[in-house]
C-alpha cells in the first residue's frame, strides 16, 4: 500500500532516528511510504498563532502535493500531523475558509486525500495482528507507559482516531510487541513544547512531573509518537533523571528485529542502552 510520506522538519534533524525507524518499519510492514516532492514546513509550532491564514496556507501546500499525488498523506511527528490534519479539517467544514486559502495556495481541494498519523496509518493499514506476526524477539520484561502528548488526540472533533482523555492505540501496539503496558494518567498531559525555548523553568516542571507519574506507575520507559515531545522529556528532565523515551517505531524495529534497530539509540540524549542490555533486548 502506497502512502504520501511528510516527514516534517523534525524528522530531517533533531529526530533522524525516528524518520530511518519509521521508514524500516513500514517497509517491513508492507506500506510504501513516498516522500512528498518539495515538501514544505507545515507551520508548526508558530505560523498558528501568529497568522491565522499563513497556518492554513502552509499544511495546505502538502495537502496538495498528496492530492496531485492521488494518495493519502502520512505525518509521524504529532505537531505536523495536528496542522495537516486541522487544515484539513477547516477546507472541509468552512467554505470560506476554504476559499481564502485556496487563493493563498493555489489549488482546488478535493478532500480525496485523508490525513492520518504514522500511528494510525500503523494501526489501521497493516493492523495489530500484522504487527504482532512480525515480531522476532518480544519485548519481554519491558514496563513502559504510553505516552501520546497533547496534539496527536486533540482537538476531539479534528483528531478522530482515539478517545482523547485515555487513548489506547499506541498501548495496544506496544502490547502486540510483548511489552507490559502499564496504565497511568499523564497520557495526555502537555509537556509544554511550544515553550521550551521561551519558559524552559516552566517546561522544567511539566516534563517533571510527566516522568514522576511513569515512576510513579511503575514504569522503566516511555514510549511516544512525537519529537516534540520526545525531545522536551530528554532535554528538560532534572538532572537527566528518569526512565529513557523511545520513539514507538523504534521499539517496533527492536521487536522486529530490523538491521541498525540498535544503531538509532546512540542518538538518544538518555542512554537507554543499560536498560536494554538488562533486558536482554539489546547487545
Amino acid at each position: 500500500m502506497k502512502l504520501a510520506y511528510y516527514p516534517g522538519c523534525s524528522l530531517q534533524s533533531t529526530a533522524v532516528e525516528y524518520d530511518l525507524s519509521s521508514r524500516a518499519v513500514c517497509r517491513a510492514l508492507d506500506l510504501e511510504l513516498v516522500e512528498l516532492p518539495d515538501w514544505s514546513c507545515c507551520g508548526a509550532t508558530s505560523a498558528h498563532s501568529t497568522n491565522h491564514l499563513l497556518s492554513l496556507a502552509l499544511p495546505a501546500r502538502n495537502l496538495k502535493l498528496a492530492q496531485e499525488a492521488g494518495l493519502d498523506i502520512v505525518a509521524p511527528c504529532s505537531a505536523c500531523y495536528n496542522r495537516l490534519k486541522t487544515c484539513d479539517w477547516t477546507l472541509r467544514h468552512d467554505a470560506a475558509e476554504r476559499e481564502k486559502t485556496e487563493a493563498a495556495s493555489g489549488f482546488s481541494f478535493t478532500g480525496e486525500s485523508a490525513v492520518l498519523s504514522l500511528l494510525e496509518a500503523v494501526v489501521t493499514k497493516a493492523g495489530l495482528p500484522r504487527i504482532k506476526a512480525a515480531v522476532q524477539k518480544p519485548l519481554s520484561g519491558l514496563k513502559l507507559v504510553a505516552y501520546y502528548g497533547c496534539l496527536l488526540v486533540r482537538p476531539l472533533e479534528v483528531c478522530t482516531f482515539d478517545d482523547p482523555e485515555n487513548p489506547v492505540a499506541l498501548d495496544k501496539v506496544m502490547a502486540a510487541l510483548g511489552a507490559d503496558v502499564l496504565d497511568w494518567s499523564y497520557k495526555t498531559d502537555c509537556c509544554g513544547a511550544s515553550l521550551s525555548l521561551s519558559r524552559a523553568d516552566a517546561v522544567t516542571g511539566m516534563v517533571g512531573d510527566i516522568l514522576a507519574g511513569a515512576v510513579e506507575a511503575g514504569a522503566s520507559a516511555v514510549v511516544t509518537s512525537c519529537p516534540l515531545c520526545h525531545s522536551n522529556l530528554e532535554m528538560r528532565r532534572r538532572e537527566h533523571l528518569g526512565p529513557p523515551v523511545f520513539f514507538f517505531t523504534e521499539l517496533m524495529a527492536l521487536a522486529f528485529q530490523l538491521p541498525d534497530s540498535s544503531e538509532w539509540f546512540k542518538k538518544h540524549l538518555v542512554d537507554p542502552f543499560p536498560l536494554l542490555k538488562r533486558l536482554a533486548l539489546a547487545g
